[in-house]
């Protein structure tokens, strides 16, 4: 027993010497590591530590732990708005903890990678609910396997495709009374996050000319067939001519499009200007007008000989020769290309791509692995079938009653010293249940325990990180404080700064010699739109029998001319270059003459420095009271609570 508690204190003082407390304010210990994190991230110096600033630091320290812990005297982090704005916070701080970073990252160069690639593929698909039984899944394998064998032996994809594939875009169909022709199951050029991910994964891992086994997504099974791979378009602009055929077009009204679209392409060479030519023989409407210029588009967003053609042009301003689709002949001159760029220049893209994605599913797999790894995830499988008893076919509808699994109570799974019982299930999937279709029941407790062990896993892997990341702990406490703080700081001082008139006016008389102006000039400045030598001379005798500047203005203007202005100011230096140059001195008059205008400044008196009243130095009595009162403040409260900073622990800073 007694090496026991020798050992108990061996270690609590090893503690203490590997982060002793530097500061303690009223009960809470601040050790040295925390001030150290603290003044680094606001010392302006950077890293170097200056002995002076360390020390003045200190003293903004304790005020601002003192401040906090009035908030905290005041219940202020327990109000209901303060705990939802804090948990708001810490869900977008902890999502970057809340993801497998190895995995993450390899999927960000897995992108990338695929990025620098266009791929063009055909698919045939054989549906197959994502929630199926495991009958109805195999049954759809056995059939898409069978249509690749078949396939294999020589049959020509196009035409499986467009007898066999459940994606009906790949047969000829009537849709309000016009025939849309089938792709055969040819999807086009495309690239990475055009498709769902196990899909861009089975065409980035087939080479061109094969045959992918049966790839499974959300939708089916699908086999694909890549017809061709190419490095990536990236983005480009360009101007085309579309010339259609005209209907039900013969052999030789194709031959005279094909020689039409020739000599077009002739004169271009020949230098003549492609955007008068889109606009004379272009028969697509929404382009000609414009010179046939199309918006950015990127290798998923025309049909596949366009963007075959297009990715042959290398340089601006270079031609592609006519060519064909099911459109019509084209023409197409590259305007602009933007290239794929480093992955460095990609990466933010990549980033919100990615988490967009369904391939993020990916990062959190591998995150449920580790935490169940790390947490010693245990789990009694069997419990599961009790709820194939129990929950019925209400649950589709939105019905079903935890109560009906009330006489179930073994454990199901335990994450580190956290157990979750039968019960816990009941109450999740009761909270949890949708209107939906309804489904096999088996198969959706199965999904739906599944669901709930990753909510859990994820949830304590949460509940864990200020214990696992002293950062994120840190960090979360700065956000906890700051929030206190400002609400605390709003209420004592900025508010009441605004609100207490009659204290701010009592401030501004006992400090009223702290507001002056310096010499001031009292100046008219009066503009004449005339430059006539009788028209100035003879204001100048206006000005001379002291009138006041309504009476020059009632003698110089009528009601339909405005021939004089005045404006009358006190001017401090610096304030107006034209009154800087005038003599300052009581009857000085100037005059100026530019742009069509006379211009003459009449000094009135000069001002001596006087104070200013509190209208025209609101705002900075108004910063200086609130400077005031959070003076008084923390007199108040370093007289309210106790504190101590350990000078040798701070010594030892270097």
């Amino acid at each position: 027993m007694l090496g026991m508690i020798f050992l108990m204190s061996v270690t609590s003082v090893v503690a203490q010497e590997k982060d002793p407390v530097i500061l303690k304010v009223a009960g809470e210990e601040i050790t040295k590591s925390e001030f150290l994190n603290v003044y680094q991230k606001n010392n302006v110096n950077g890293d170097v530590i200056d002995r002076k600033s360390l020390e003045e630091y200190m003293e903004l320290y304790i005020n601002f732990r003192l401040k906090v812990k009035e908030a905290e005297s005041l219940g202020m982090d327990t109000m209901r708005s303060f705990i939802d704005e804090l948990a708001g916070y810490r869900k977008q701080l902890a999502q970057p903890y809340l993801i497998d970073e190895k995995t993450n990252r390899s999927l960000l160069e897995e992108a990338y990678s695929r990025k620098n690639e266009d791929i063009r593929a055909s698919h045939l698909l054989i549906k197959v609910d994502r929630n199926a039984t495991p009958a109805d899944t195999l049954e759809a394998y056995k059939k898409v396997m069978a249509l690749r064998k078949s396939i294999l032996k020589g049959e020509d994809f196009g035409k499986v495709a467009m007898e066999s594939s459940d994606d009906l875009s790949a047969r000829d169909r009537v849709v309000e009374k016009q025939t849309i022709k089938g792709n055969k199951g040819d999807l086009g050029y495309f690239t990475v996050f055009d498709m769902v991910y196990p899909f861009e994964s089975g065409a980035y891992n087939t080479k061109v000319g094969e045959v992918s086994m049966p790839v499974r997504s959300d939708f089916g099974y699908h086999l694909i067939k890549v017809t061709d791979r190419k490095p990536a378009l990236g983005k480009v602009q360009v101007a085309h001519i579309l010339m259609r055929p005209p209907a039900n077009a013969t052999a030789a009204d194709s031959a005279e499009m094909d020689r039409k679209a020739m000599d077009i392409y002739n004169r271009l060479q020949s230098g003549e200007e492609f955007a008068v030519l889109a606009k004379q023989f272009s028969d697509d409407n929404s382009t000609a007008s414009k010179g046939g210029v199309l918006p950015w588009f990127g290798a998923n967003r025309m049909i596949p000989e366009f963007i075959k053609e297009v990715s042959k042009l290398k340089q601006p301003n270079e031609i592609a020769k006519p060519f064909t689709s099911s459109f019509g002949w084209h023409i197409v001159k590259l305007l602009e290309r933007k290239e794929i760029g480093s992955y460095e220049d990609n990466l933010n893209e990549l980033k919100q791509n990615l988490a967009r994605s369904d391939r993020a599913r990916k990062s959190e797999e591998a995150l449920i692995l580790r935490i169940k790894d790390e947490h010693k995830f245990t789990q009694n499988r069997k419990a599961i079938g009790d709820f194939y008893k129990v929950v019925t076919d209400t649950i589709f509808k939105g019905g079903w009653n935890a109560e009906s699994a009330s006489g179930l109570d073994k454990n199901m799974f335990t994450i580190g010293r956290r157990g979750y019982n039968q019960q816990d299930f009941a109450q999740w999937l009761e909270k949890n249940q949708r209107q939906a279709p309804v489904e096999n029941i088996s198969v959706y407790i199965d999904r739906m325990y599944n669901m709930f062990i990753n909510q859990k896993l994820l949830d304590y892997e949460d509940s864990q990180l200020e214990s696992k990341y002293p950062e994120f702990r840190l960090l979360m406490k700065e956000y906890r404080d700051g929030i206190l703080l400002f609400e605390l700081t709003e209420d004592k001082i900025w508010s009441k700064a605004g609100k207490d008139t009659t204290g701010l006016e009592a401030f501004y008389k006992a400090n009223k010699s702290n507001y002056m102006w310096g010499e001031r000039v009292d100046a008219s400045t009066y503009t004449l739109n005339s430059t006539d030598k009788k028209v100035i001379s003879e204001f100048k005798s206006l000005l001379k029998k002291n009138l006041t500047d309504n009476e020059l203005l009632e003698t110089m203007n009528n009601d339909s001319t405005t021939m004089l202005s005045v404006d009358r100011r006190k001017y401090e230096k610096g304030e107006n270059e034209q009154v800087d140059k005038v003599k300052w001195a009581a009857g000085e008059i100037t005059e100026t003459v530019m742009n069509g205008k006379t211009t003459i400044i009449a000094v009135n008196e000069v001002v001596e420095p006087e104070p200013k009243k509190l209208n025209e130095a609101r705002g900075v009595v108004t910063a200086n009271y609130q400077d005031y009162l959070e003076q008084q403040w923390i007199k108040e409260l370093r007289a309210k609570y106790p504190y101590k900073v350990n000078e040798e622990v701070l010594s030892s800073i270097k």
